[in-house]
């Protein structure tokens, strides 16, 4: 598990009254918290939301077998709440602090594509540029956009479809994969659809952008990433690892999954019987957590905590890492995942809109699944994160959370569809997802 350590005063968001007092508690529930905000005629600094979600995230993860959680909220109104739920190792006292580092999955993808967009802010390539123009070889690559492949919209396979390739992470799951290893898995597939025909989620695209970030920059990504985001936000608890590296930064939890990639290619919901053996406690989930995230590459290999990932999303949507001209470039680029069903969900520069109000993005990785997203009109940003892929009904477990979480700041139409980035579970998605991670509503594919 790690060396654990406390965690600071969280800090008040833009907007908010200084608080005039903070507290860290652990309540009978065994969740630890921090609170930000003005005393109420009670004495409390609690935000009053807080009382209300603490009994709905404790019953849905003892509901579906989700080991354990932490959870960020910063609102402008209401305050800000920071809480930790559950255990970081199965069948052990070992609370999850809230300063744990999580694997953030597809969280990764707004990295790459906000890189990318600088790149086009300080004309060293243009997004209309033909993905051939930087790397030669793509199937349609003399038509395929830079702007199609961080919008989902490439046409190319997904290499995390291929079954030899998921039964390669079963039998070898720290093998390192290189970059052009999972490009020729990809290009020795057909291509899916004609380029901008319509939206199919693909970390082929992703493993792309960033060989082209590379090459643009003549530094390896993790670099790029560094000095173009981690440093100017202050996130000293995000990381980008080699892929040599599949360790993760203490205090971090232990992560697991039910079913392995061979059994999850089409879909993460679990058979009856052995969904009903995981709720009894009869069938446990494999330990994934020093898993080798390098297949994912630039699609899903980043680390982080809750408190960068809640200050990462605010500068993603309140464009404070591109000017004016590319934030509304990036805003814009949104298009419903379902044309018959526009507020459901949709996909842009490498940037979801979950429902109609919140903007970020979600990741799934062996072992852990995040969500980050952010209300550019209020401010509420949300951010969870868990030690547990997909529950055994398959939906993403940190969904689960967040889409029981968001009817109390948005009322019941809230949830309003599935997720982009799912597969086929049964539960509202119809078109498969590549199976990496993820984008709104039910769960991300791996």
């Amino acid at each position: 598990m790690g060396n654990r350590r406390s965690f600071g005063v969280l800090v008040a968001t833009v907007g908010l009254v200084v608080a005039a007092g903070c507290e860290s508690s652990k309540d009978s529930s065994g969740s630890k918290e921090s609170s930000s905000r003005s005393p109420d005629s009670n004495g409390s600094t609690e935000p009053a939301y807080a009382a209300t979600l603490r009994p709905i995230i404790t019953k849905l993860m003892k509901d579906n077998v989700i080991p354990g959680a932490v959870v960020m909220i910063t609102s402008p109104k209401e305050g800000n709440w920071k809480a930790a739920f559950g255990t970081g190792t199965l069948g052990k006292d070992d609370p999850l602090e809230v300063d744990d580092h999580f694997r953030i999955g597809s969280n990764t993808k707004t990295m790459t594509v906000t890189v990318l967009m600088q790149l086009a802010q300080e004309g060293k390539l243009s997004l209309d540029d033909p993905i051939d123009k930087h790397w030669p070889g793509v199937p349609n690559g003399d038509r395929i956009t830079l702007a199609q492949l961080a919008e989902m919209r490439s046409g190319l396979y997904s290499y995390t479809f291929d079954y030899d390739f998921s039964a390669a992470v079963d039998k070898d799951p720290k093998k390192v994969w290189k970059p052009e290893e999972l490009l020729a898995i990809a290009f020795a597939h057909p291509i899916q659809f004609q380029p901008g025909e319509k939206f199919e989620y693909c970390n082929t695209n992703t493993i792309l952008l960033g060989l082209v970030i590379e090459k643009v920059t003549k530094m390896p990504v993790a670099e790029a990433f560094r000095q173009r985001i981690f440093e100017p936000l202050g996130l000293k608890n995000t990381s980008f690892p080699d892929v040599t590296d599949s360790s993760i930064p203490d205090p971090h939890p232990q992560g697991y999954t039910f079913g392995t990639m061979v059994s999850t290619i089409n879909t993460y919901e679990l058979p009856p019987d052995q969904q009903a053996a995981a709720l009894a406690g009869t069938l446990q989930p494999t330990d994934s957590t020093t898993s080798s995230p390098s297949w994912a590459w630039t699609a899903g290999a980043a680390i982080s905590t809750v408190d960068d990932m809640t200050t990462f999303t605010k500068a993603l949507v309140e464009g404070k890492l591109l000017d004016a001209k590319l934030q509304k470039l990036r805003m814009d680029s949104i298009q419903p995942i379902d044309p018959a069903n526009p507020a459901v969900a949709g996909y842009g520069l490498g940037l979801v809109r979950f429902g109609e109000h919140q903007f970020g993005h979600d990741g799934q990785l062996p072992g852990f699944m995040t969500y980050m997203a952010s209300d550019p009109d209020s401010g509420l940003t949300i951010v969870v994160a868990t030690n547990l892929a997909a529950v055994p009904s398959g939906e993403g477990s940190a969904l689960v959370l967040v889409k029981n979480m968001l009817p109390v700041f948005y009322g019941a139409n809230a949830v309003p569809g599935n997720d982009p980035a799912q597969r086929n579970t049964g539960a509202g998605t119809t078109t498969p997802a590549s199976p990496t991670e993820s984008t709104p509503w039910t769960t991300t594919p791996r």
